[in-house]
């Protein structure tokens, strides 16, 4: 404090000595006051009474220093540790958080029951103990501390192991507030994990619960898992209550309309006597909206798009597939009805749309294709996209590094057998073909309507034409049909001629205008990926042909695929295939080895069997590199269908080949052949 009052005082010296300092002439002097004329630089002697640099005199601080402030406040410059900052920091923040949150206490009760209830190896009995304390702790205070992340957690887990009557009571809390609780980012897994224990009665309470609010809930980003959820729980007659109400008003304002047993909308608006128009409108005012938030991960939403595109005109339609032409399209495919949509894109789209489509998928080609329902959509793409430069830069070239695990996989492999093989029912189920044929009825070139009113006008004219004419009546229906072939012709001639909208702009109908097998050519041979699949199937022959979904790709690629779409290109190749094939065959039989011998496993004896009867040159090699004077060996079990294959084969070379090892066998009994089958052959 001395040394304070010591600083203080100073200048109050300073000003004292310089305002007596006075010129020689007696008159005060008016130099400014500079450190340059302070009376210890002017006065040599003072000098002397300088202190050194390194004094004990305290050096000033400023007034908003830490240091300052602490001596001012009485604690005598002593500093907190870290460890008391971190906890006085600590409390601050937890004083704070009461403040904010009224039942943040309850909450850390909650959270230290938790850690001890979710645990693995602890006994049912302590967790029920646990679970009803919680319980217990939450009981009236349910709906309010859901959104909390932390209170969401434990009701989870609660629910999950808590008896049949606690989870009804906690249903029976949470039900009033479902609305509100379905679109809080937090609850909303709670509410999912009640639907999922929820009885019959109380999901069908709780699909009641949601009319009126599905429409809304369907924009929210959050609420809109919720309506998905319940929609997958909900039987058919529950689904199609949730759907009714976004077709349209009517619909949506009275319950007992919904209650009908048409599932298509086409149906449901013939049988109510709706108003198209009115619908149209409806849906478009809850689509839109949708598709401008991208909420398109939904099932629900999938099937209202395929509802809308089954009834909609043309300019609509055509302004629904502009909107999903690109990355958004990803994000549908992976369900049964988001298939379908996407197959529509590719066959309805334009080439930049089809062009939006390709690129949207890019990096993502392995996943796709491996999914059930999204394959179908990169099959749609090899049939009817005619920039095959596009499709290889992008899809092939992506699908060429996975050959191996696209041919194992029961859904990816058909990439590659509809190149191989296309629209083979063998490979593509009914419902895979039927999806191929999906079209939009408005965006459709042959529209059924249009087509029966021009042939009936044309016939018209034509029997008018007939009756003033000499034509006889037996020429009629000839004559006839080739004028409405012409006309017809001329018609869609001029009304492209005249037609100002842009090409890029317009519907290619029915798919590309390329030749189907040209197309395939350049997707399979030129781009190099044949040439690919044939080297993965020489390296992995054993692997692919044991295999229940690879034995058909191998098969298809060492047959050369369907119309020999791989000769001559590829018959080197070929051979190099036949002759792995032909030296695992080879191998000797042991009954010590684990590994079943590729002539008596299920797959691959039934598949070598195919590749004989169907590959003549296959026939020739394995004959030479395996079977000859070994038949008697291979006589029984599944081998014995490899080797009957010989004489059962269509071609005379290859029965000609075996015949004269094989007929004593089959004398004797050893090896059976079907006798329609082998008296066929010999015919």
């Amino acid at each position: 404090m001395a040394a304070k009052n010591q600083q203080t005082q100073k200048p109050n010296k300073r000003k004292q000595f310089s305002s007596t300092k006075t010129d020689k002439d007696g008159s005060k002097s008016k130099k400014p006051k500079l450190l340059s004329s302070t009376p210890s630089s002017a006065n040599p002697s003072n000098k002397l009474l300088k202190k050194p640099f390194n004094s004990s005199k305290p050096k000033r601080e400023h007034p908003t220093h830490s240091k300052f402030k602490k001596s001012e406040s009485g604690n005598d410059n002593k500093e907190l540790t870290k460890r008391e900052r971190r906890i006085q920091a600590k409390e601050l923040a937890e004083a704070r958080k009461k403040k904010r949150k009224p039942h943040y206490t309850l909450e850390q009760e909650l959270a230290s029951l938790w850690e001890k209830m979710r645990r693995r190896n602890i006994a049912k009995e302590d967790r029920s103990k646990l679970i009803t304390e919680a319980l217990q702790k939450m009981k009236g205070k349910i709906p309010e501390i859901a959104g909390s992340h932390v209170s969401s957690r434990v009701l989870q887990t609660c629910v999950k192991y808590c008896s049949q009557i606690e989870r009804d009571a906690v249903f029976s809390e949470l039900q009033p507030h479902l609305l509100t609780l379905s679109c809080n980012a937090y609850a909303v897994h709670l509410v999912k994990k009640m639907f999922d224990a929820a009885s019959k009665k109380q999901l069908a309470g709780v699909i009641s619960s949601l009319r009126g609010h599905v429409a809304s809930l369907l924009r929210h980003m959050v609420g809109s898992v919720v309506i998905e959820h319940a929609y997958q729980l909900g039987n058919a007659t529950q689904k199609q209550e949730l759907l009714m109400e976004l077709y349209s008003t009517e619909l949506h304002l009275f319950k007992d309309l919904a209650s009908i047993k048409e599932s298509r909308l086409i149906d449901i608006i013939s049988k109510l006597d709706l108003q198209k128009s009115s619908v149209l409108r409806h849906m478009s005012s809850v689509i839109q909206p949708i598709l401008e938030k991208g909420i398109l991960d939904h099932s629900m939403i999938h099937r209202v798009l395929i509802e809308y595109l089954d009834i909609a005109d043309k300019s609509s339609a055509a302004d629904i597939i502009q909107q999903l032409s690109g990355p958004l399209l990803v994000r549908m495919i992976h369900t049964r009805e988001g298939s379908k949509i996407g197959m529509l894109c590719v066959k309805h789209g334009s080439a930049k749309e089809r062009k939006k489509i390709i690129k949207g998928m890019k990096g993502h080609i392995s996943k796709i294709a491996h999914d059930q329902c999204g394959c179908m959509v990169l099959v749609g793409i090899f049939s009817m996209v005619d920039d095959t430069k596009l499709i290889t830069k992008i899809i092939i070239r992506e699908l060429q590094t996975t050959l191996k695990e696209l041919a194992l996989d029961k859904s990816a492999r058909r990439l590659l057998l509809q190149l191989l093989h296309p629209n083979y029912s063998r490979y593509l189920n009914t419902d895979g073909l039927a999806s191929l044929n999906l079209t939009v009825p408005s965006l459709s070139s042959k529209n059924e309507s249009e087509i029966k009113s021009k042939k009936l006008s044309r016939d018209e004219e034509s029997s008018k034409e007939a009756a003033k004419s000499d034509i006889p009546e037996e020429n009629l229906d000839e004559e006839s049909t080739k004028e409405v072939a012409t006309t017809d012709s001329d018609m869609e001639a001029t009304e492209s001629g005249k037609s100002d909208t842009p090409e890029e702009n317009l519907n290619s109908a029915e798919g590309g205008k390329k030749d189907p097998s040209l197309r395939r050519r350049e997707l399979l041979v030129n781009s190099g990926l044949a040439e690919n699949l044939i080297d993965v199937c020489i390296e992995n022959a054993e692997e692919l042909l044991t295999s229940n979904f690879g034995k058909e790709v191998i098969f298809e690629v060492a047959k050369g695929g369907s119309d020999g779409i791989l000769h001559p290109t590829l018959d080197e190749k070929l051979n190099n295939l036949h002759e792995a094939i032909a030296e695992l065959a080879a191998k000797p039989k042991s009954d010590e080895s684990e590994e079943e011998h590729v002539l008596e496993n299920f797959h691959s004896s039934r598949t070598i069997r195919k590749l004989i009867l169907d590959c003549p040159a296959f026939a020739s090699t394995l004959w030479k590199k395996s079977l000859e004077g070994k038949c008697q060996l291979w006589a029984q079990g599944h081998s014995s269908k490899v080797v009957s294959a010989f004489l059962e084969s269509s071609d005379s070379e290859v029965r000609k080949v075996a015949k004269e090892e094989l007929q004593p066998l089959v004398d004797d009994g050893t090896l059976k052949i079907p006798e329609t089958k082998q008296s066929a052959n010999e015919n």
